[in-house]
């Protein structure tokens, strides 16, 4: 039966390869990207709201609920069982994964990766896990577009694309924001933005986005009227608005760096991680209900609401309801233990991303900033609902170093054109801010680390895409240290390279043989007999890992201008040796593929 489906595939292939070109069945493989994305958006968040209003449908207006001690724990539990016997696999952190199988594994996701983290998230979110479900959802979209490459074997440029596709088709899916999707797959993702990768990018957000109208409705994730046009004399809180923003987004990236190394530590005690980050966040749910979840309908709330009466909703189910007079205070708690919440959902072994987490304090900051800005009465009036809008473009900014996303999701996100000029200032601000202290965006920072990041320049694009792997010729003859010079002569008359490695028993790379060094002597037989091969060894003039990046491969042949390098494994084993021209030919040929068009 499966022979059978390979050989039906197999001839597919074969006739779409006669029939139709690459660039025509990439339009129509990103439709099917931007469909199944859509759906898998709209499944996603279907379940995580029928989870929600189950558990939350008897809960208290006015005081706080016992119940948020529990149904967190329940839901990190239930997605750690998931992830441990159904999925076997890691499958946190969504878009740095779909990063990191752009840089290291030629665009190539696992199949379990298009259902896996819908599932997992649902559970996480749905029982009051405080993260974001978009992590997820880019996850998948990416998978299908991958997987759908896959099926079709379509090569490796076509496949980034297709993630790229995959990507901006979930963006635009959850928040009915085509252009959002588009610019998130040039800003994070690093995909080039070309005329052969641009259409289908936008073939797959606008069908996604159509879908998720045809699923939905036309009504957006917020309903948002305009307080006032926008005056010039707001320009420096705006300004002071995006400094504020930036730092808050280091903050946050900080914070949550540290935090997730502090669980890392616990990942031998799963049971011990699962019972620590569980009491910290339904604790922390506990006084503070607005981090439960997504944290979207606590947005609403100031983007809708017109005055304290309906901000004060907000204290609803907590220790703080009916006391509108801590309102203020209890955002600024709210905003500072948001990184704790999330981390400890993530930490504890939950499934979840920090785009909706960057959104919900975004938006808290603006309201907390225009809020105690009006209450001392500093000039000119700000107002509440726009500033919490310009806060949550400013902190995705900051966060995800993607200044164009924040402006047009948050642009599309609530029809709020009028406000694209103070988005703009608070977005650069945000952005110019934090890249005085973090060059990489949240997503960024572990791949750049470990030099395996795609950006935009193409010579780094190039170079981080190529495999070390791939270059490394296996094919040697080693000597051993005693072996005798007359027995190493026919060695090298048998040998193709100019290098003879000298290895010891268990593999160890000594030294090599340069058989160019070698002419005055080769020919004296009478010296066969006296000298050793470890007497006219040399050290080679350096030595790479198979873990080195690529650019630290180059840097390595330029300082010591050598033609062949030996390359070792973990264990300082010989691997085989890489070729400078073997390398800057592959280098070339990479080069000319992502130049086209």
């Amino acid at each position: 039966m499966e022979e059978e489906k390979v050989n039906i595939l197999e001839k597919v292939v074969r006739w779409r390869e006669r029939h139709v070109s690459d660039r025509q069945f990439t339009l129509l493989l990103a439709f099917f990207v931007g469909l199944f994305s859509a759906v898998a958006a709209f499944v996603l968040h279907t379940l995580i709201h029928q989870i929600q209003v189950l558990l939350r449908s008897g809960f208290k207006v006015d005081s706080s609920n016992w119940l948020y001690l529990i149904f967190p724990v329940v839901g990190i539990y239930l997605t750690y069982l998931f992830v441990k016997y159904v999925v076997k696999d890691n499958i946190s952190h969504g878009i740095t994964r779909v990063l990191y199988a752009i840089s290291t594994k030629r665009s190539r996701l696992k199949k379990h990766n298009t259902w896996s983290s819908v599932v997992a998230s649902a559970i996480t979110i749905g029982f009051g896990g405080s993260v974001g479900a978009e992590a997820p959802i880019v996850l998948t979209g990416s998978a299908i577009g991958s997987n759908l490459g896959q099926l079709f074997k379509m090569d490796n440029k076509t496949l980034m694309l297709l993630v790229g596709c995959g990507a901006s088709a979930a963006i635009a899916g959850i928040f009915k924001a085509p252009i959002a999707g588009l610019v998130f797959t040039l800003e994070v993702l690093m995909v080039d933005l070309t005329m052969a990768s641009l259409l289908p990018i936008l073939v797959s957000s606008v069908t996604a986005t159509c879908f998720s109208y045809f699923f939905t409705g036309s009504e957006s994730l917020f309903q948002f009227h305009m307080d006032g046009s926008w005056q010039l004399e707001r320009v420096p809180p705006t300004i002071l608005l995006g400094v504020a923003c930036g730092l808050l987004s280091l903050y946050f990236m900080r914070m949550m760096t540290w935090c997730e190394n502090g669980f890392a530590k616990l990942s031998k005690y799963p049971y011990l991680k699962l019972l620590i980050g569980g009491i910290l966040l339904s604790s922390l749910i506990f006084c503070f209900p607005a981090l439960y979840g997504e944290g979207y309908d606590s947005l609403s709330i100031f983007i809708n609401g017109s005055g304290e009466g309906d901000w004060n909703q907000l204290l609803n189910q907590s220790l703080f309801a009916g006391n509108g007079n801590m309102l203020v205070l209890y955002v600024g708690f709210v905003i500072l233990t948001k990184v704790f919440a999330t981390s400890a959902t993530n930490g504890a072994g939950g499934c979840g991303g920090t785009f909706a987490p960057s959104l919900f304090i975004g938006g808290f900051m603006g309201f907390f900033f225009s809020r105690l800005w009006n209450m001392h009465d500093i000039g000119v009036y700000v107002p509440e609902k726009n500033f919490t809008l310009l806060g949550m473009a400013g902190v995705m900014a900051g966060v995800m170093h993607a200044p164009l996303t924040g402006i047009f999701l948050i642009a599309e996100l609530t029809g709020g054109y009028q406000l694209f000029l103070p988005l703009m200032i608070v977005s650069v601000m945000s952005y110019l801010t934090i890249y005085l202290f973090e060059p990489h965006s949240i997503y960024a920072m572990r791949l750049a680390r470990e030099g395996k990041l795609i950006t935009h320049h193409t010579d780094h694009a190039v170079l981080t895409l190529m495999s070390l792997d791939s270059v490394i010729e296996r094919e040697y003859t080693s000597v051993n240290p005693d072996l005798e010079m007359g027995q190493l002569v026919h060695v090298i008359s048998r040998s193709r390279m100019e290098y003879i490695p000298v290895c010891d028993d268990a593999g160890g790379l000594l030294g090599e043989i340069d058989i160019t060094k070698l002419r005055h002597v080769i020919f004296r037989t009478e010296l066969y007999h006296r000298f050793k091969v470890s007497q006219i060894m040399t050290q080679p003039p350096a030595v790479l890992s198979v873990n080195d990046p690529m650019e630290d491969v180059m840097r390595t042949f330029e300082r010591t201008s050598a033609a062949t390098l030996p390359v070792l494994d973990h264990d300082r084993h010989l691997l085989g040796y890489i070729s400078r021209a073997r390398m800057f030919t592959m280098y070339r040929e990479m080069v000319a593929d992502l130049s086209q068009e």
